[in-house]
């Protein structure tokens, strides 16, 4: 099975898998696991925050983060399509009662500081408080510029309002970047790091920023049900991912250049590609057909709500040559030939 669905999907490795079978283990809601704590002193070295906290899923990170900068009857700023306002159930508004004010991203996955400046609300005893900017970094792939970066950062400061970075991909961003982790989250107060996308390990998220901050978002781990006992068997995975599975990203990165390439002389069109991501535009009476051409292929795409296609560690070059054999084979049995 070649699956291009999402890099969520990928699985351990053989040396992964060796470091949880062998890794020390304590209670870490006695903060007494080894291996959480080695793992949670890394990240935090690595962000250059003060401390970092690990969660079973970067869903419940950023829910954390949300719960700790804000209280109930505040509100925080965010991209229309962001992860942590479109694709997170709406656990802020649920659990926390903290209302998300939406904006819409300019193309290159910023959001307009005119935009932000006219979401913040007045203080006044008829509106919500405006606590938070939260972006996102990878937004759809787009490594945000290292330039924006710092003047949201700075706006933030301006406004006093905290500022949130969603880096569930933020390693392909340093990557693509060429910056070390340090150089993109200096600006921020708080970021979520995912390990279980690109980095290939099985669980986890880490969330970094102030001890006072990660001090308070643990007792929102443990409300939320995030408390684990002996995860190190997890935290070894994590370990491992960052200490060997960073710099390949860049392997993905290629791939999914190359990918675009291959299906652009296609004559696919191919919306955009950045990172590890590409987005491509099919007619719609060719999109039940090519899934289910792929499925009976052996090849996963996600054609919903748009046709995306994600490379990983599990992507190499050859099973991306068998994409392309299967797309070409595709065409090739259609009445006209063509790609749409």
């Amino acid at each position: 099975m070649i699956d291009l669905r999402s890099d969520t999907v990928t699985r351990p490795g053989t040396e992964m898998l060796r470091k949880m079978m062998s890794a020390p283990t304590g209670d870490d809601v006695y903060g007494d696991d080894p291996s959480v704590n080695a793992l949670q002193e890394k990240a935090a070295a690595l962000s250059g925050k003060q401390a970092a906290l690990f969660f079973p899923s970067g869903t419940q990170a950023n829910l954390a983060a949300l719960l700790s900068h804000c209280q109930r009857g505040d509100e925080y700023i965010a991209g229309q399509q962001a992860h942590n306002y479109k694709y997170e159930a709406g656990g802020a508004a649920v659990l926390g009662s903290i209302q998300p004010q939406p904006v819409t991203a300019c193309e290159d996955g910023t959001l307009p500081l005119d935009e932000i400046r006219q979401a913040i609300k007045p203080r006044d005893i008829h509106f919500a408080r405006t606590r938070l900017i939260s972006i996102e970094n990878t937004h759809q792939g787009k490594a945000l510029p290292l330039p924006w970066l710092k003047e949201v950062y700075d706006f933030s400061r301006q406004q006093q309002l905290a500022l949130h970075i969603d880096g569930a991909r933020i390693f392909n961003a340093a990557v693509a970047t060429g910056q070390p982790l340090e150089g993109l989250s200096r600006y921020c107060d708080s970021l979520s790091i995912c390990l279980s996308k690109g980095l290939a390990a099985p669980v986890g998220s880490l969330l970094c920023g102030s001890h006072e901050f990660i001090e308070e978002a643990c007792r929102w781990r443990k409300m939320t049900g995030g408390g684990m006992r002996q995860a190190g068997i997890l935290a070894a995975a994590g370990i491992y991912a960052l200490d060997h599975n960073i710099d390949r990203l860049a392997e993905d990165h290629d791939n999914a250049c190359w990918l675009a390439q291959q299906l652009t002389e296609l004559g696919v069109e191919v919306e955009s590609q950045h990172t590890n991501m590409l987005f491509i535009r099919l007619p719609e009476s060719m999109v039940l057909p090519l899934q289910q051409w792929m499925d009976q292929h052996a090849i996963r795409i996600s054609f919903s709500p748009r046709t995306r296609l994600v490379t990983h560690i599990e992507t190499r070059r050859e099973a991306l040559q068998q994409v392309i054999s299967a797309w070409k084979a595709f065409l090739r049995q259609l009445p006209d030939g063509s790609a749409g």
